[in-house]
């Protein structure tokens, strides 16, 4: 089979990094197209995956519009030349691309359809499926919608595909057992994002100030305004943040991809941002699960009565570990499903759709790393 996997975001990277390895493990011929994102690049450059440029990301909505027809252009003119048969990824050029020529499409969205009309109105009607968590039932228009059992991050973070590395602690300049936090914030420049906020630079202060006194303070950041917060600041290489969380104390911040990781691993986080109650992923893993918290930025207050809420809680982190196995108990091996999802179609959406419960094969093999 001849695969296009199309990157966006360097999320997308640890997305579909081991999808790409076991299909070309397997024979698939796999190309890589990616936009011209520096931290993308940087993780493909690391794990190894060779890559196709199409052009670069703006910030304005007229530039975005421009750059849409240069990135359906570019796709187009590969999947011509390389006979591609299908294209996957979370993109809205992948749905363009495939409703004009002979590529399928799997469009992997964990999004709720209100949150990014942009997608929804744009991309979806022209994808051949959607392909979503089951978080994400009766929040799609889009009706070929594929649900599983299982978020984006279960893809790089199940503890079938993922085992944590404790020589980032000393990369960190942290000690064994030395108890952190790490901090995130956002720029918030999607096209999803716009009129979103988070916390204001007076409530990070708060912030860094309480957890002063618990541990040591660790920032990573799109866009830090405040000299003050630069100290905090550390260098680690980007593809082992993920270890880095999966030891840390707490994760505290407005990064809506950066908490669901916390959760799948096993972290307490606290998210606070305009998007709070407002995601489905996001919200099960908090309300059924009980492995994060949202607040809105005007409810501040009350996320500090939680931090300093859990922070009391003695055997915090064997809590969430117990929390943790809950949920991935229920949950998938994602990459798993998607190898068969892709090596499978058309015939793997039939069987997803007369029988959802096919996909309990997927369910994890191993115990959870504690």
């Amino acid at each position: 089979m001849r695969l296009l996997i199309d990157i966006g975001h360097p999320a997308h990277v640890h997305l579909f990094k081991n999808f790409y390895y076991e299909m070309v493990r397997r024979g698939h011929e796999s190309l890589v197209t990616v936009k011209e994102i520096p931290a993308a690049i940087q993780l493909l450059d690391i794990y190894k995956i060779p890559f196709i440029s199409i052009g670069s990301k703006s910030d304005g909505i007229l530039k975005k519009a421009f750059n849409q027809f240069s990135y359906n252009k570019s796709i187009l003119s590969l999947v011509r030349d390389h006979k591609i048969e299908m294209g996957l990824g979370t993109s809205i050029t992948l749905a363009h691309v495939s409703a004009i020529s002979g590529m399928r499409s799997l469009v992997f969205d964990d999004d709720d359809d209100d949150v990014q009309p942009l997608m929804t109105y744009m991309g979806h009607p022209f994808a051949d499926h959607v392909i979503s968590p089951d978080a994400l039932k009766g929040k799609r228009r889009k009706r070929s919608t594929v649900f599983y059992k299982g978020y984006h991050e279960l893809a790089y973070l199940h503890p079938d595909v993922f085992i944590p590395d404790r020589r980032v602690l000393a990369e960190a300049g942290l000690n064994e057992n030395e108890p952190f936090f790490i901090l995130r914030f956002n720029a918030f420049r999607a096209h999803h994002d716009r009129n979103a906020r988070g916390l204001s630079d007076n409530q990070k202060k708060e912030i860094v100030r309480y957890l002063e006194q618990h541990g040591r303070i660790i920032i990573t950041s799109e866009s830090l305004t405040g000299q003050e917060f630069k100290k905090y600041q550390i260098r680690i290489s980007s593809e082992k943040i993920h270890s880095l969380i999966y030891f840390s104390t707490m994760l505290v911040g407005e990064s809506q991809t950066m908490t669901s990781e916390a959760s799948v691993l096993g972290v307490p986080s606290i998210r606070c941002n305009t998007f709070a109650g407002r995601l489905s992923v996001l919200e099960e893993e908090e309300k059924k699960y009980g492995l994060t918290y949202a607040f809105s930025p005007d409810e501040f207050d009350k996320m500090m009565d939680k931090l300093k809420e859990l922070l009391a809680i003695p055997g915090l982190r064997d809590e969430w570990h117990r929390k943790r196995k809950i949920m991935i108990d229920e949950k998938i091996n994602v990459t798993s499903f998607m190898v068969w999802l892709a090596e499978n179609y058309p015939e793997s959406i039939r069987v997803m759709k007369e029988n959802p419960e096919y996909q309990n094969k997927f369910l994890s093999q191993l115990p959870p790393i504690i």
